[in-house]
């Protein structure tokens, strides 16, 4: 009996100070929409799940899936993403469902109601970032954009070339050694 006890205390010992707990599982992402962040100002992001059908998840874990075209738009009070491509699943045959078919997702009514007032703003927009596992669930995060313009668009290439041409520069000045 009072080896029991003493195994009993060691474990409540191990549970308080976290030992015995699993390692976190690192989220498997799926695909990104790389155009995002070019074409946005990213306001806010946001974590969302999605309602997938059929074999909807198989093809999304063999990573054939792009949200690159893709946007989240609020229709009657409901979350619906659009143009996001899921390439049927090549053992599915019946059910396979449409490759670019309005997704559902799934947020808090809080959440939503606030969406809705964000984005009755002039130029926003809910893009997805990226599309990714967590705990078994694939979720989907977006971001509040605010579309840039082309000339900020060439105002951010030409900040990257001089920086570019910049780090060259310090590159080639720490090679050489200063000369008297």
């Amino acid at each position: 009996m009072a080896d029991d006890q003493r195994a009993a205390q060691a474990l409540t010992l191990m549970a308080a100070s976290g030992k015995d707990k699993a390692p976190k599982e690192k989220a498997e992402v799926f695909a990104t929409n790389h155009k995002a962040r070019r074409d946005y100002d990213i306001l806010e992001t946001y974590e969302s799940g999605i309602e997938l059908r059929g074999t909807e998840i198989k093809s999304i874990r063999q990573h054939r899936v792009s949200i690159d075209d893709s946007f989240a738009r609020v229709d009657d009070g409901e979350l619906f993403l659009y143009n996001m491509h899921v390439t049927p699943y090549e053992q599915g045959n019946r059910f396979n469902v449409e490759p670019t078919r309005v997704r559902k997702l799934l947020m808090h009514r809080q959440q939503i109601n606030r969406l809705i007032g964000l984005v009755s703003q002039k130029r926003v927009t809910l893009v997805p970032l990226r599309l990714y596992q967590q705990h078994g669930l694939v979720k989907v995060e977006l971001a509040m954009g605010k579309g840039k313009r082309l000339f900020e668009k060439r105002d951010r290439i030409r900040e990257r070339e001089t920086d570019r041409e910049i780090q060259r520069a310090v590159r080639v000045r720490q090679r050489r050694p200063i000369e008297n």
